[in-house]
């Protein structure tokens, strides 16, 4: 079960360094596009995002407290998908589908980072191959 566990965390995680790369390597280009969507400090917090995804990623795939880097993950998804997905507010058809998806993968993925949390800070944290234990 240990290596399934690995397997699964490797395979969570993959999403989300390529997409702290972006943020951290074209910080400018996508502040841009979160300052279009309404999002304040969006440099900020652009670069915060990239760092929280890039952190909390590497926590959950090394299994340095685990739960605590699946978390990090839920910080950054759950506002990314009503701050930067709102497709309540597209009119355009083909928009607001692009945004619903984007929506969804993001509420879809918080709820597989919590999934995480639970197995590594509960019942689940005597599985082996981490470095460490649950912080909580």
């Amino acid at each position: 079960m240990d290596v399934i566990a690995l397997i699964g965390r490797i395979l969570f995680v993959f999403l989300f360094f390529g997409s702290a790369v972006g943020h951290l390597t074209q910080t400018a280009a996508m502040a841009g596009y979160a300052a279009s969507k309404g999002v304040p400090s969006a440099k900020a917090a652009t670069f915060g995002s990239g760092v929280l995804m890039a952190v909390g990623g590497l926590m959950l795939l090394l299994g340095v407290w685990a739960d605590l880097g699946a978390l990090l993950l839920v910080l950054f998804l759950l506002p990314t998908a009503f701050l930067m997905h709102n497709f309540w507010k597209e009119t355009d058809a083909q928009a607001k589908q692009l945004e619903m998806i984007q929506f969804n993968k993001d509420i879809a993925l918080a709820g597989g980072a919590l999934m995480f949390f639970g197995l590594y800070a509960g019942p689940g944290s005597e599985l082996g191959l981490t470095i460490t234990g649950p912080l909580f």
